[in-house]
Parts: structure tokens; C-alpha cells; sequence
């Protein structure tokens, strides 16, 4: 990609950027002008909370940076870089970055333990470096226009560039339906994409290059893993990376969902401090979701936390969809993220930093569809000598494994794995033109490319085709629904009411053991997280470690089906969406007439009605 420098940048312009993602900063602004080159930062004070002010410099003013994120290993990294006589005017973890590029380059990403997304100016060089965590945790945008490169924490702020176009791209609106979310780089708008996980950006000579730093590994260690060594090993990391998680000078509580991750990260946390740990949940009473307040109270009165919970209702679900895509900026299917933002809203009336149990199904692999495919594979090679026999075996596994996605297969099953496993999310049948394909008007389906829409997916398949059955999942759900879907709500929502989410089973140490395990200490017959939950038995209470798991489930169905139905048809069949020219008005009103009166297709729904939203406010 080409880049120059372009004229003076216009301070004025770089205020109103910042003032679109005040939330994220509510407690303080700078701005660095370099004439050509800009820098600006809406900070959220955690650590140092007096003089970390952003953004901020090296020595001798030739450095500039700024910082979304925290560094855990910040004040080990800081008594190396004194011992190398870098002089330090704060004692903030951003000023440790500044030092370790001076004595390391692009390289001193690979001795950072946290997440991040950051911006170096380095004025001598005359170069951008940008530089994202290794699993997307903290989000980065960017946008070359007009000669410039626009860079952001969120899409709103460069929006609010002139220059940017914001044109959006309507080949990508299969992709979304096709995975609920949107796996790669590429957003709906045109020119803005995303800096990968694991990956960094430097700008430098006229020249934009992006290069990885970090991926997932599988490799395995020589020789057998013993359980109990991996279960020291495990708890002793684990009360390692909750330690680090809960350095702050502010207070810090505990998102207890009722399960055993999270739960896990409270029992951690009180046991590594003297100070009083809160917790905060949300639940809810209605008939067939599983109410989370029960269990969560179980656990802080096991671990001795400050407990509080809420609930929310239809009115407040209808009521915050419109902030909820404002703030997500990409159509995302997450009705679980609106209770997220209302539960971080209580908590933020006591804490400014949240401790998370995100990531442990994906590092120890904790959903049913792994073990299901695990199952489904194995019965394919048992029964590879005949066709018939293969067939009727595979019909057999559909019904075995009804409530999983893996019922809908088809004949993607004959498929060479991981060929047919593109998501936990995606819906095989939208490849074969069913689903939410059969609501494309003629036009828009006679331009779809299903090559384009599975692409970047295709690309993950590709890089773990020699790995095993369980591993390859694991990478292809890690490298794409975790930072596209699941921290994208985890950043937005809890940044949406100025508070920090962090997520210590996403330290990357922590999943770089885990997938250095055999698949026998993940998935153990019928039980999934096997190493976790063995680790974990005599800490975690029987009632949350047996209990089925839940999520964090919230009764959305039940209220786009009764309470919102009216809400869902005047978005749905207005004739601003269908002018769209996306979907068959007929088609579109059979299918949300049928949801209403039979049931079924309510990710479906709530996708479509997120998309159109989406296009009301960004479009």
C-alpha cells in the first residue's frame, strides 16, 4: 500500500475524532501536532492515574505514543529498561512501551504481556508504527484516504474524517449473514478495515506494510502430558495471570456469569488481594433461560465477594438497540451484549476495571460442538469402507447431534475436515442458498461471491489443514469469532459506559499452554474443558461445576417473538429496508410472520434487524 505524508494535519479535526469516543476516555484528552502527523487520546485513568497523561514521549521528544490497553508485565519490563539507562517520567505501563520500541523496535511487541492497540510516531524515522494484542482484545481501525492514513480505536472516529469515504460494501452483507459477524479484516465500510490480532502495521517511505508477530501454535511436547503435573501447571498459571490482571490503582470486580470460568477468575482474584472484590451479575426469571443469579450468588458467597445483581426487560432491550449497533459499529448477532452493557453499567457505579471469564471454552474447548465433532469424525472414519454404510452413518450422527449445528451439514460432510467448519456461529445452510440466502432479491443474489464471503475463514482452514480435528476448531474459532464477535461485544459494551473489561484466560500464555495439550485433556469422552474442570474441582463449587452450560442467556426470543413483535415488523418491512434492494419484500415478511407465529430464526431476526439499524446510522 501507498502512503505519503500529506499537509498539515488540522487540530480541530483530530478534537472532533476524539469527542466521537469520549466514552472510551471520559477522564482526560490530549493531542500531539507534528504538522504532518497527529496524535490524540481520550484517556480512561487506571494505572497512575496522576501522570499518565497521553500522549506522551520519550526523553528527548523524538518518540510519541498512544495507548489503549494495559501492559501486566509493565513493572518487570521497566526494571530491565532502567538497568539499559532509559530515564522514566512516570510510572505509568504506556511510558514502558516508549522505552522498550527505543531499545528493541517492532520486536519489543513480542516481550508485551496485555492487551493493547497503540500508535508510535517516531519522528527520526519518520514513521507510524501500529501494533494490535495478540488476540484482538483491544480494537484497531484504520483507513488510507486521500493520501493519509486514519487510525482509530473505533470506526466513529474515523468517520469523522471528511476525507474518509463512506461508502459500504454490499458484498459483504452475505458474509455477514452468513456468520453473524464479521470474520477477517474487512468492514462494511469500504475503506476502513481492521488491524488483525497478532499482527502490525508500520507506515514508513511512502510504503504501508502489515506483518503478524504472534500466532497460535499446536505444537505438541515430546512424550505424554501427565494430568495432575498439567493440573499444578495449569493453577499455578492461572492464579499467575488473575494476579497480574488485577494490578489497578482503582477499584476492580469480578463478571460472574454463573459459570465455571468465571467463577474460576473471582475464586483468583480474592485469594491474590486484601482489598474487597465485587462481583455483579445479570439474570432473568422467564420460563426455559437458565437464570444465572442463583448460581452467581453461590459463588460470591463462596469467595466472600461484594455482590450485586439486576435484571433488565423487553422495554430495555428495544430501548438500547440503537446505541447497541451505535457503539458495536459492525453488524454483530449478540443479543447477550445489551445485558453485557447494562450489567457494566451497575458496575460501574462501584469499579472501573472488570475481570471476565471470556476465552476459556475457546483455550480448553468448552462448547458441545467440539466434542459432537469429535464424535462425527471418528464415526467417518470407522465407517470410511462404504459409501452406503458412510451414508447412513452420517444420518445417523444428524439425529444423534440434533441440537448442534452439526445436524445441518449435508453433504458438506464428505468434505475433506476442516473444510465444513467455518464458524461456531456460521449456518452451513446459507452455503447451499438456504436460510437467510433464500430472502436475497434476484439481483443481490446474482451477485454474491460465496468464495469472497467464506474467504477469510477459507484462509484459516488452509493454515490449519495438517493440524487434528480438535485443533483446527480451536484455531479457526480463536483467530476468528473470538476477536470479530465475542471481544468486540466484550470492548464495546463495557467501553460504552467507561470501563475496562479484562479477560485473563485470553493471556496469551495461558492459551498458548492450553494448545500444547493433547486433545484427551481437553475433550474426555463426553466431557469438554476436561483438564479445566479436573483443575479446577476443589475450587469452584460442585453445583457450577456440574451444572449444563449456559452462556449467558438472556430471553430474547421469547421478546422478539411477543413483547417486540410489533417493534421487529416496523423495522423489518419498513420500505427503507426493503429499498435496500438486499431482500424479496415477500419473502422477508413470510419469514418474520413465521418466527411470530411458529417460532425458530431468532438469530436470524435479531441479525436483521441489527443490519438494518446498522445502515441507519452509519450508511
Amino acid at each position: 500500500m501507498n502512503f505519503e505524508l500529506g499537509t498539515t494535519v488540522d487540530a480541530g479535526l483530530v478534537r472532533g475524532m476524539l469527542d466521537t469516543i469520549r466514552h472510551r476516555g471520559p477522564d482526560d484528552e490530549g493531542l500531539y501536532l507534528g504538522g504532518q502527523v497527529a496524535l490524540g487520546h481520550r484517556r480512561l485513568s487506571i494505572i497512575d492515574l496522576g501522570g499518565g497523561h497521553q500522549p506522551l514521549s520519550n526523553e528527548d521528544g523524538t518518540v510519541w505514543i498512544v495507548f489503549n490497553g494495559e501492559i501486566y508485565n509493565y513493572r518487570e519490563l521497566r526494571a530491565f529498561l532502567l538497568t539499559k539507562g532509559h530515564v522514566f517520567r512516570t510510572n505509568s505501563d504506556t511510558e514502558t512501551i516508549v522505552h522498550l520500541y527505543e531499545e528493541f523496535g517492532p520486536q519489543c511487541l513480542e516481550k508485551l504481556r496485555g492487551m493493547f492497540a497503540f500508535a508510535i510516531w517516531d519522528e527520526n524515522k519518520r514513521s507510524l508504527f501500529l501494533a494490535r494484542d495478540r488476540v484482538g482484545i483491544k480494537p484497531l481501525y484504520y483507513c488510507l484516504a486521500d493520501k493519509s492514513l486514519v487510525f482509530a480505536s473505533e470506526i466513529k472516529a474515523i468517520l469523522a474524517d471528511p476525507a474518509v469515504d463512506r461508502r459500504i460494501a454490499p458484498e459483504l452483507i452475505d458474509r455477514f449473514l452468513t456468520f453473524l459477524y464479521l470474520p477477517g479484516e474487512d468492514t462494511l465500510h469500504r475503506g476502513i478495515v481492521k488491524l488483525a490480532p497478532g499482527h502490525y502495521l508500520l507506515a514508513k517511505d511512502g510504503q504501508v506494510e502489515v506483518r503478524q508477530y504472534w500466532d497460535l501454535q499446536f505444537a505438541k511436547p515430546a512424550g505424554s502430558r501427565n494430568l495432575e503435573d498439567a493440573k499444578d501447571e495449569l493453577l499455578s498459571l492461572l492464579a499467575e495471570t488473575v494476579q497480574l490482571h488485577m494490578i489497578a490503582d482503582v477499584p476492580v470486580g469480578v463478571l460472574l456469569s454463573g459459570g465455571v470460568d468465571s467463577t474460576a477468575m473471582l475464586s483468583f482474584a480474592v485469594e491474590g488481594t486484601e482489598k474487597e472484590v465485587s462481583s455483579y451479575t445479570v439474570g432473568f426469571s422467564d420460563p426455559g433461560v437458565a437464570d444465572e443469579r442463583p448460581y452467581a450468588r453461590l459463588a460470591a458467597e463462596a469467595f466472600g465477594s461484594s455482590h450485586h445483581e439486576m435484571s433488565m426487560s423487553a422495554a430495555d432491550f428495544e430501548a438500547f438497540m440503537p446505541q447497541y449497533v451505535w457503539h458495536m459499529e459492525e453488524p454483530v448477532c449478540e443479543p447477550p451484549a445489551i445485558a453485557l452493557y447494562y450489567v457494566s453499567k451497575l458496575a460501574r457505579n462501584y469499579v472501573k476495571v472488570l475481570l471476565s471469564g471470556e476465552g476459556g471454552d475457546e483455550a480448553f474447548a468448552g462448547y458441545g460442538n467440539y466434542r459432537n465433532l469429535l464424535w462425527l469424525e471418528r464415526l467417518k472414519r470407522g465407517l470410511s469402507g462404504s459409501t452406503g454404510t458412510v451414508a447412513r452413518g452420517l444420518s445417523l450422527a444428524n439425529s444423534v447431534f440434533q441440537s448442534s449445528r452439526v445436524a445441518k451439514y449435508g453433504p458438506l460432510m464428505n468434505s475433506r475436515f476442516p473444510d465444513y467448519y467455518f464458524s461456531r456461529t456460521s449456518n452451513p445452510y446459507r452455503y447451499a442458498g438456504n436460510g437467510l440466502a433464500q430472502l436475497y432479491s434476484t439481483d443481490f443474489a446474482r451477485s454474491i461471491d460465496r468464495e469472497h464471503t467464506l474467504e477469510p475463514v477459507r484462509r484459516l482452514q488452509a493454515h490449519v489443514r495438517s493440524e487434528n480435528t480438535l485443533d483446527a476448531m480451536l484455531y479457526i474459532d480463536t483467530k476468528s469469532w473470538l476477536p470479530d464477535d465475542l471481544l468486540v461485544k466484550a470492548d464495546k459494551m463495557t467501553m460504552a459506559n467507561s470501563l475496562e473489561l479484562r479477560v485473563p484466560l485470553l493471556d496469551h500464555k495461558v492459551l498458548e499452554f492450553a494448545a500444547a495439550l493433547p486433545s484427551s485433556l481437553k475433550v474426555h469422552g463426553c466431557t469438554t474443558k476436561y483438564l479445566a474442570k479436573k483443575a479446577l474441582e476443589r475450587r469452584v463449587p460442585k453445583r457450577i461445576l456440574d451444572r449444563p452450560k449456559a452462556g449467558f442467556p438472556i430471553p430474547y426470543e421469547a421478546w422478539l417473538r411477543k413483547d417486540l413483535r410489533g417493534w421487529v415488523r416496523d423495522i423489518l418491512l419498513d420500505k427503507r429496508t426493503t429499498n435496500r434492494g438486499y431482500f424479496d419484500a415477500s419473502r422477508m415478511e413470510k419469514l418474520v410472520s413465521s418466527s411470530q407465529d411458529h417460532g425458530g430464526n431468532f438469530k436470524e431476526i435479531f441479525s436483521l434487524v441489527t443490519l438494518e439499524l446498522w445502515h441507519r446510522a452509519f450508511a
